[in-house]
């Protein structure tokens, strides 16, 4: 792993997701959240001051170390208990239908085995738990897909894995879980190959 994935990316994700346009979306996904809470692409922590009162646990998964070093100031100014592990999310050690809540925000583009990830959250989310997701991917017009597919490979070198062309919705329906609520939307300032959104609310089906 070079300087760059090393230090130099880490830094410069935790710099663009502290973007307001991101910051105004957390507390629409988040205040949602209830109870043991699981949380995968934890990053840098930028979650941690818009979770609802509530909470009574937060567990979190991220493979970058970096990040999670960034993340130890917000943890431990943070009210509620929080427990970080340094892993992927496509094999998660914790037990089946262990949370009240799963969350995945900005992470689902950049996770390599996203299905496998995402039937690793419906197996450890409680029968009536809720996942709460917000999630940039495909666009829904063929000119702004052009580009997502055109641009995916550079992306994916810059930023840490990460897909502009991924069928959000598809993904999260085909791996079981049935989605209660959606919103599709373009975030203000960003052009629609990067900045359309996914947000939503999903269950076990």
């Amino acid at each position: 792993m070079g300087l760059y994935a090393r230090h130099l990316c880490p830094c410069l994700l935790d710099w663009v997701m502290a973007a307001p346009q991101f910051a105004e979306l957390r507390p629409q996904v988040l205040r949602h959240a209830r109870g043991n809470v699981f949380e995968i692409g934890f990053g840098s922590g930028h979650n941690l001051s818009h979770y609802p009162g509530g909470i009574t646990k937060l567990t979190t998964a991220d493979p970058n170390e970096r990040l999670n070093q960034i993340a130890q100031k917000r943890i431990h100014a943070t009210p509620f208990a929080v427990e970080t592990h340094l892993l992927g999310a496509e094999d998660l050690p914790m037990a089946d239908s262990t949370f009240d809540t799963v969350v995945s925000t900005w992470t689902l583009c950049s996770v390599a085995g996203v299905e496998q990830a995402l039937s690793e959250l419906r197996r450890i989310l409680k029968p009536d738990g809720r996942f709460l997701f917000v999630e940039h991917g495909l666009a829904d017009d063929p000119r702004a897909q052009w580009w997502q597919h055109a641009l995916t490979p550079v992306q994916r070198m810059v930023a840490d894995g990460c897909h502009l062309n991924r069928d959000i919705k598809a993904l999260i329906s085909n791996s079981g879980f049935r989605i209660e609520t959606l919103e599709n939307f373009r975030i203000r300032h960003m052009p629609k190959w990067i900045g359309y959104q996914y947000k939503g609310i999903a269950v076990k089906g």
